[in-house]
C-alpha cells in the first residue's frame, strides 16, 4: 500500500472540516474515497462543492462492508464513536475517532479491547498534542526540570458558546444527543493534555453546574479539585458561559513554576530544589533564588491534518502514534468522575465505577426533556 483510502463517517461540521482539508490534499498519501452520512441533503451538498469522486452512503454498515477504504475516520454524535469503531475494526479497517472517545468509560474500554486485538492502526484525533508549546511543557515534566510536582492548575473558560450555538443541533446540550457539556464537547482536549503532561489524579471532588448560563440540561461550568498520589493537588476550571475567557495552566514543582498563557511558556526555575532548601536554610524568610525564564518553542501546530497524517504515516510505516486511540479513555475518566463526584455529592476515586457512574448517566437521560427525543 502506497496511499491510505479513508473514508468518513458523519458529515456534520468537524466531518466537513477533516473532508475539506483532504480535497485538498494537505495529508500525504492519503485520498478521501467515501463519505457516509444519515442526512442525504448533507452528501448532496458535499456532491455539489466536489463532485461524484467520493462515493457515498447512507448506511453505516453499508458503507463499512463495501466502501472503497483502508480506513475510517468517525466524527459522528459522541456516543456513536464506540460502536461505529468497533464495526470498523470488525470489518478489518484502520480506525481514527474524533474526540471523545466516548460518552462513558465502560463503553470506550470496549472499544479499546477489540482494537487491540484486532491489530489495526487505532488513533483519536487530540490534535492539541501536535502543539509544540504543549510538547515542551511534557518535555520538562518528562526530563525532570520542573522536579516532582506540587500543584496543577487548568483555567480553561475561553470555550465561550451563545445560546445559538446548542440551538444548531437537536442532539446538542442535552444528556440523550451529547451526554454531557462542556467537559465531553470542549474542553476533552485540556483533559487529554492535563493528563499527558501530569499524569492522572486518583480521585476528585468536582462541582458541576448544569445550564447555568445556557437554556440547556449539561454543564456549561465546572470547578474540580483532584489529588494525585505522590500528594500533589490540582484544580480544573472551565465553562462556556464566560466573556473573556482565559486559558492558563500553571504546575508547580520542587524546582520551580511553569506557567502557559497566550502560546508562551514561562518558567521560574529555582537553583536549587525547594524541599532541599526548606529543610537546610537558617532564613526565617526569604526563598531558594529564583530565574524567569521564557522557553523558547520551535515548529507549529498541525491540528487535525497533523494527527491524520501521523496516523497515515502510522498505518503505511509503522510509526509510533502522537495520539494513540486507547488514549482516549485517560482525559474520559477524569470527566466521568467529575460528574460522578456531582451526582453524588462526594470524591470519586480513579479508575471510576463504572456500572454506577453507567447508572446514573441512565437516570439523567430517562430524567432528559431533551430535543433529541421530539
Amino acid at each position: 500500500m502506497d496511499k491510505v483510502r479513508i473514508g468518513i463517517v458523519g458529515m456534520g461540521n468537524m466531518g466537513k472540516g477533516h473532508a475539506k482539508y483532504l480535497m485538498e490534499g494537505k495529508v500525504p498519501q492519503a485520498e478521501l474515497t467515501a463519505i457516509c452520512d444519515s442526512d442525504p441533503a448533507r452528501l448532496e451538498a458535499f456532491a455539489n462543492e466536489y463532485g461524484d469522486k467520493v462515493k457515498r452512503y447512507e448506511q453505516v454498515d453499508d458503507f463499512l462492508k463495501n466502501a472503497p477504504i483502508d480506513g475510517v475516520l468517525v466524527a459522528t454524535p459522541h456516543y456513536f464513536h464506540p460502536e461505529i469503531a468497533i464495526k470498523a475494526f470488525q470489518n478489518n479497517l484502520h480506525v481514527l475517532i474524533e474526540k471523545p472517545a466516548g460518552v462513558y468509560t465502560k463503553q470506550v474500554r470496549e472499544m479499546n479491547e477489540v482494537a487491540e486485538k484486532s491489530g489495526k492502526v487505532f488513533g483519536i484525533m487530540y490534535n492539541q498534542r501536535t502543539n509544540p508549546v504543549y510538547q515542551k511543557v511534557r518535555d520538562l515534566i518528562i526530563s525532570g526540570e520542573l522536579g516532582e510536582i506540587k500543584r496543577t492548575c487548568w483555567i480553561i473558560t475561553n470555550w465561550y458558546r451563545p445560546q445559538s450555538y446548542y440551538d444548531s443541533g437537536v442532539w446538542r446540550g442535552t444528556w440523550e444527543g451529547e451526554g454531557g457539556g462542556v467537559l465531553i464537547n470542549q474542553a476533552p482536549h485540556q483533559l487529554d493534555l492535563w493528563q499527558w503532561i501530569c499524569g492522572l489524579p486518583k480521585r476528585v471532588r468536582a462541582f458541576c453546574h448544569f445550564g447555568k448560563y445556557h437554556d440547556i440540561e449539561v454543564e456549561d461550568d465546572v470547578t474540580a479539585y483532584v489529588e494525585y498520589e505522590n500528594g500533589a493537588t490540582g484544580t480544573f476550571i472551565t465553562t462556556t458561559g464566560e466573556a473573556p475567557g482565559t486559558n492558563r495552566l500553571e504546575i508547580a514543582g520542587d524546582r520551580g513554576k511553569i506557567v502557559v498563557e497566550d502560546d508562551k511558556i514561562t518558567f521560574w526555575r529555582l537553583r536549587e530544589s525547594e524541599r532541599v532548601y526548606n529543610k537546610s536554610t537558617s532564613k526565617t524568610f526569604g526563598a531558594p533564588e529564583c530565574w524567569k525564564c521564557e522557553i523558547p518553542v520551535k515548529g507549529t501546530a498541525t491540528g487535525h491534518a497533523g494527527i491524520t497524517t501521523d496516523w497515515v504515516n502510522a498505518i503505511l510505516k509503522g510509526t509510533p502514534l502522537l495520539a494513540p486511540g486507547v488514549e482516549g479513555i485517560r482525559g474520559l475518566e477524569i470527566s466521568n468522575a467529575m460528574y460522578l463526584s456531582t451526582w453524588i455529592d462526594d470524591w470519586v476515586e480513579i479508575p471510576v465505577d463504572e456500572d454506577l457512574f453507567y447508572s446514573k448517566l441512565q437516570e439523567m437521560i430517562q430524567k432528559s426533556k431533551s430535543r433529541a427525543k421530539k
